[in-house]
């Protein structure tokens, strides 16, 4: 089963100082954080503050050239947690076939950014991110946890939406 989420902001990590997009569930309580690259931060907070940029970045590019192909994307999915890694699907589609294409999910979200779309995570993927924080031993991990649990809208600073 999948749960639809929304970006509910864009922070740095206070312990590895990378950024990560917070995802939360529109139905409920739940939060997932995805760490992300500096670069695909970036690209999804110029979308988020609707930055104009003199030239197409790699995501508007993506953008136009589905709209030239005329392939509407229904929607991203965060599909798995493995080995502490996130995977995603986009999906597709396009003269009535559905197409599903294997993404990382910061290019997935920047795209769904850009092309209005929504974002789901699947449900195994959030009960996977709670226990693996749950088991973790590291004290930073659990004051992460902690930390995330505990934002409000003024700690999510100017990315808030």
């Amino acid at each position: 089963m999948e749960v639809e989420m929304k970006i509910r902001g864009l922070m740095m990590d206070p312990v590895t100082n990378m950024p990560i997009v917070v995802l939360k569930d529109v139905g409920g309580e739940s939060v997932l954080p995805i760490w992300v690259g500096v670069f695909e931060a970036n690209a999804i907070a110029l979308e988020i503050e609707k930055v104009p940029t003199p030239r197409p970045m790699t995501h508007d590019l993506i953008k136009n050239v589905l709209l030239g192909l005329d392939a509407n994307v229904r929607k991203v999915v965060v599909t798995e947690l493995r080995d502490d890694t996130f995977y995603a699907v986009i999906w597709m589609e396009r003269e009535g076939h559905a197409i599903s294409v294997d993404s990382r999910p910061s290019d997935a979200l920047a795209l769904a950014l850009r092309v209005d779309c929504p974002i789901f995570v699947d449900d195994e993927v959030l009960k996977s991110s709670k226990l693996a924080t749950a088991i973790s031993e590291r004290s930073s991990s659990e004051e992460m946890r902690k930390w995330l649990e505990g934002l409000n809208d003024d700690d999510l600073g100017r990315y808030k939406m």
